[in-house]
């Protein structure tokens, strides 16, 4: 059951909040969509979901991105779920990068963690079932994220090539296991047996990628972005688009940083992008 927390209209189309109890983690989740104008159940549209970063909410991108307009006159819904489990009952820590507002879109399986931070299987499988059941949309679908989102998508993308037609980033952590912020997750979230981390690692899920499965994508990286060396590693990415030829687009931007002013800048290129790939659904 969906509750409808809010609903305000935007470029011509809506922009809602909803909350509902999740099947993965164990929790009241809130997700917000934006609905292009003419959406309906005779003109269904196809989704971009967007997963954001750390100490993020459903509400930073709808916000600050820039993105309805754009997505309006493209004709594609926007949905984006929020970054973690929250509640009482949710095991939290008193930090930014761990815990609450930092579920890194991995399923747990380290105690207190694993009963509610299932942030894949929720990404993956239940909200677009979610969506796909209660909202006038199709079910082509890409994705797309920032930062620790950036990982997200595209971890996800490479693991599930199936289910979307691409994937963009900004900003991403692309090598988790080899950063701080993904040392710390994992080690909590997954154990220490490390060979468990390679599944959330977008570098060693490129390694590994069969080219009948490769998928287009788009990443952009400002190149004043304080995390740049320490913990988003983008040298180790392109090592692995070069390596596998893979289909990805890696753009460096001067004197951008990590904010939502570097992703509302190119916000409407990705949108562009990822239509490109829906329209040919």
């Amino acid at each position: 059951m969906l509750d409808n927390l809010s609903a305000t209209k935007v470029s011509g189309g809506w922009h809602k909040q909803y909350s509902h109890t999740s099947i993965s983690t164990h929790c009241p989740m809130r997700f917000a969509i934006f609905l292009p104008p003419g959406a309906s159940q005779t003109n269904k549209v196809p989704v971009l979901y967007w997963l954001s970063g750390l100490t993020c909410t459903d509400e930073n991108f709808m916000q600050k991105a820039g993105a309805f307009k754009m997505a309006a006159e493209l004709g594609i819904a926007i949905v984006a779920p929020d970054t973690s489990p929250r509640g009482d009952n949710v095991p939290d820590e008193d930090s930014y990068d761990f815990g609450q507002g930092a579920g890194f879109y991995v399923n747990a399986t380290q105690a207190p963690y694993n009963t509610h931070y299932n942030m894949y299987e929720y990404v993956v499988n239940e909200l677009p079932a979610l969506i796909e059941q209660h909202f006038p949309v199709t079910d082509n679908k890409a994705i797309s994220g920032h930062s620790m989102g950036g990982h997200g998508a595209l971890m996800i993308a490479l693991r599930n090539p199936q289910n979307y037609t691409s994937a963009s980033a900004f900003s991403p952590i692309v090598n988790p296991i080899d950063c701080p912020w993904g040392q710390k997750a994992f080690s909590h979230y997954l154990g220490h047996d490390k060979s468990a981390w390679a599944q959330y690692d977008t570098c060693e899920l490129m390694k590994k990628a069969n080219e009948n499965d490769y998928l287009p994508m788009r990443v952009e990286q400002g190149e004043a972005d304080n995390f740049l060396v320490e913990q988003l590693k983008i040298e180790n990415l392109f090592k692995q688009v070069n390596e596998k030829n893979y289909p990805a687009e890696i753009n460096m931007h001067a004197g951008y940083d990590h904010s939502y002013f570097f992703i509302s800048s190119f916000i409407d290129e990705h949108l562009l992008f990822h239509q490109s790939y829906l329209q040919a659904q």
